[in-house]
């Protein structure tokens, strides 16, 4: 016979899903967009206030999904909020990685697929947040070309990039090939790599599937579990970095 619990899962994984898409999306357009549309006109630096503003909604979005989401627990390192001029790698399990970064990373910018910032509204904010499209297509390339050449500037003011360099979520949670994007973009900036680690966002909201996954015990937990920095004679090559990252990827995948 069911249980209780199996019988009422299903409808409160559809009403968790339903309410918190529906916050993402009237939350951008009614509650968060008149404080985009007064920092394009008035923010002295937008860019920055943009980031700011998507940090602040990202925030309450993961408030209201903790409220909500029955044996839910998040948890961050709380050195993440305190990152300055820095080139984040993360692994990547779930959708919610980036906007959960996004909330944990006041300054940030990251790569964005392509096809998003023709999305209205959306793409807007995207661009105006200097964030970087994915692919070097007709409509992207010059706006790709344009934000990785300012991002010396934008680190050493203080801005945070993150990229997840395996390139797609993990189906098995084990660290897949490390794209080499990020760690030339540290070497060009001279910027110290800060590596963080993910888990269980995929329990979450498991790719393939579209409701989340409540009514089970589950603790998101970001990590802050190393750093390199440009002094570091060991590891501070392309090869030196790729390897490192490598390494503690999947030394924290054996530990779970």
């Amino acid at each position: 016979m069911p249980s209780l619990l199996s019988i009422i899962k299903r409808p409160i994984d559809a009403g968790v899903t339903l309410l918190l898409w529906s916050y993402y999306i009237l939350g951008y357009l009614i509650l968060f967009f008149p404080f985009y549309a007064v920092a394009y006109f008035a923010a002295p630096d937008r860019e920055a206030a943009f980031q700011r503003l998507n940090h602040r909604f990202y925030r309450s979005f993961f408030g209201l999904l903790q409220c909500i989401a029955p044996g839910l627990t998040i948890r961050a390192d709380d050195r993440i909020g305190n990152l300055r001029s820095c080139v984040v790698v993360c692994n990547h399990l779930s959708y919610l990685d980036p906007i959960l970064l996004i909330s944990l990373i006041e300054r940030q910018k990251t790569v964005v697929k392509s096809l998003f910032f023709r999305v209205p509204v959306f793409g807007w904010i995207l661009k105006e947040s200097g964030y970087i499209p994915s692919m070097m297509d007709r409509d992207s390339s010059s706006l790709m070309m344009e934000r990785v050449g300012g991002m010396r500037d934008y680190l050493a003011a203080g801005g945070n990039l993150f990229i997840f360099p395996e390139g797609h979520r993990s189906r098995d949670g084990n660290p897949g090939p490390l794209n080499k994007g990020a760690f030339m973009i540290a070497k060009r900036c001279r910027a110290p790599v800060v590596i963080l680690s993910v888990k269980n966002t995929d329990r979450l909201f498991t790719p393939g599937k579209f409701l989340f996954n409540t009514c089970v015990s589950n603790t998101i937990e970001v990590e802050l579990i190393g750093r390199i920095d440009p002094d570091d004679d060991q590891h501070y090559s392309l090869a030196g970095m790729l390897g490192r990252v490598r390494f503690l990827f999947a030394n924290r995948q054996r530990l779970t």
